[in-house]
């Protein structure tokens, strides 16, 4: 298994979840900034040119959620992932999916500081919407689907976290007491040491 990735990218995300579940693999660091991920070879990988990037064998794997979603399927006995047609596994799809197609879209325009002129047609609505869903969805006390720590906590309160780091909203208590949780486990520390070592507020 292959994961192209660079730690300053969203594949810290990704890394992140590979470090909890344990996952052997080749780490393969590409450098952005020289445009590492834009040469014909990554391209002929991923079209996009986009980190993460997972490899597994014949299986190519991009976008985050996806990868993460794949892992937690990939080594069930981690429990990274609920049982197939449960009540949890409808919540955790809810999870992955509204990260991706709604918080990401929504933060990126706001701080761009645009506003979607009509966003009954936008399809993460406007912020207003955002922020109380994401109220509505922020765990009181453990994780996301309860006590046991998921995929859905990687990819939720992982862009919870990015979005607090880079100042992208004003975070609720309920939200701040969550991202604290997910900062203190050991496996977010190994792979978040780049942030933290540029002297990002992470506690």
């Amino acid at each position: 298994m292959k994961h192209y990735f660079n730690p300053m990218s969203r594949g810290v995300t990704t890394d992140w979840i590979l470090t909890e579940l344990d996952v052997p693999h080749e780490q393969i660091l590409i450098d952005i900034e020289s445009g590492g991920n834009d040469t014909l070879e990554f391209r002929n990988i991923n079209p996009m040119g986009k980190l993460p990037t997972l490899v597994d064998g014949e299986i190519v794997v991009t976008e985050t959620a996806a990868i993460c979603a794949y892992l937690a399927d990939k080594f069930p006995a981690k429990n990274f992932a609920p049982e197939l047609g449960s009540y949890e596994r409808a919540a955790y799809y809810r999870y992955l999916f509204f990260t991706g197609n709604t918080i990401e879209p929504a933060f990126t325009l706001n701080a761009s500081g645009y506003e979607h002129p009509q966003p009954g047609q936008a399809g993460w609505g406007d912020m207003s919407r955002v922020l109380a869903t994401i109220e509505v969805m922020t765990p009181e006390k453990d994780w996301a689907l309860g006590s046991q720590f998921t995929a859905a906590d990687v990819v939720f309160g992982g862009m919870l976290d990015f979005s607090m780091i880079f100042n992208l909203f004003e975070a609720t208590p309920k939200v701040v007491d969550y991202v604290e949780r997910i900062r203190v486990r050991p496996a977010y520390r190994k792979t978040h040491s780049g942030f933290i070592n540029m002297g990002f507020s992470i506690s």
